[in-house]
């Protein structure tokens, strides 16, 4: 593991540590494991594995943080739900 210092205002320590409940390195960790997992560079298990967490968890957290499970466009589903339609 890798050791990484960041500078950051104390406003952002402040709303970090009120919205995370946790020391700010984990913080940190957890943010840029769930914006990876956003931009789509993480699966959900290797996300959650990263957390050391069980996948339903991150995926549960993930959604709370408003990041998405399925990322279908609308023509994607509209397909899927032909599909389901004709089965």
């Amino acid at each position: 593991m890798s050791i990484v210092t960041l500078e950051l205002d104390k406003d952002v320590i402040a709303l970090l540590e009120e919205q995370q409940h946790q020391p700010i390195s984990e913080a940190a960790h957890d943010l840029i494991i769930f914006e990876l997992y956003r931009r789509g560079a993480l699966s959900s298990g290797k996300g959650a594995q990263l957390l050391g967490i069980p996948r339903y968890d991150f995926i549960q957290r993930a959604s709370q943080l408003g990041i998405p499970y399925f990322r279908l466009t609308e023509e994607e589903l509209q397909n899927e739900v032909r599909q389901s339609e004709s089965l």
